[in-house]
């Protein structure tokens, strides 16, 4: 889940900037159950961790793909403060990276039995879940984070839900969350591109145009894009347009793949 991983680093940075109170220091309840979702994002309590500053190290490393740095700074934040949940979501995702399935599952458990509330950490194990093939339990826990309503960024989690429905084989139900991702953040790339992917799949040709569209005035488009915007292009009859994205995948990407399928 390439995607997942990519923002997961992202998300790990925002979280940190946060204040990373034990999950008991919180301050809103749930109107409709009674009970407090927000954890840590909630809390009235000023809680500036010294182990905070290595978080934000590893973090940055973690971006760069700097495996060992992360992995020092992430182990550093643990020893200052082993019950800071931000450094074990860190140190998790830095042994997932690794390979180190046992001990990336285990830190990245402990984020959310530190904070139960915290969307990043619920996102970030949700993700490995989901790379172990735990679909149930993954969407559950993802559904868990875009329960917390200060969650600064729920389209994370919903496209990553998104992802995880698909590799569970149920398309319709990623469409949903793909959809429920770009309601709340309309220019989110990856969630325009699977629409795209998945409006192809169902010979939609119209919306593959219109999310590709959108896409290339976020970012430019990727080699399987520009083969989707082929195929869609002509299906519409608008050679032209069809011969202008073959052109671009020639260019950028000589040696992909997709220019055997043009």
């Amino acid at each position: 889940m390439k995607y997942v991983l990519t923002l997961l680093a992202v998300m790990l940075l925002a979280g940190c900037q946060s204040n990373p109170q034990r999950a008991a220091e919180t301050s809103s309840t749930d109107s409709k159950a009674g009970v407090d979702t927000t954890g840590a994002l909630g809390s009235p309590v000023e809680r500036r961790s010294a182990a905070n500053v290595y978080v934000e190290l590893g973090t940055a490393y973690l971006q760069e793909g700097v495996l060992g740095e992360a992995l020092k700074n992430a182990r550093k934040a643990i020893i200052v403060d082993p019950e800071l949940a931000p450094a074990h979501n860190l140190l998790g995702i830095v042994y997932q990276r690794l390979g180190k399935t046992v001990l990336a599952g285990e830190h990245l458990a402990k984020a959310v039995s530190i904070d139960p509330y915290d969307p990043y950490a619920l996102n970030a194990l949700a993700s490995f879940e989901c790379d172990q093939a735990k679909y149930d339990a993954a969407i559950s826990r993802f559904k868990a984070a875009l329960d917390n309503p200060l969650y600064p960024t729920p389209w994370v989690a919903s496209h990553n839900a998104g992802q995880c429905s698909e590799r569970q084989g149920n398309a319709a139900k990623a469409e949903d969350y793909y959809r429920a991702a770009l309601k709340r953040n309309p220019g989110f790339a990856q969630s325009l591109a699977r629409m795209a992917h998945i409006s192809a799949d169902k010979g939609q040709s119209l919306s593959v145009r219109a999310y590709l569209q959108r896409h290339a005035g976020i970012s430019p488009l990727i080699a399987d894009l520009l083969l989707l915007g082929v195929r869609a292009e002509n299906a519409l009859g608008d050679a032209k347009q069809a011969a202008l994205y073959a052109a671009e995948l020639r260019k950028r990407y000589p040696t992909a793949k997709e220019i055997e399928s043009l």
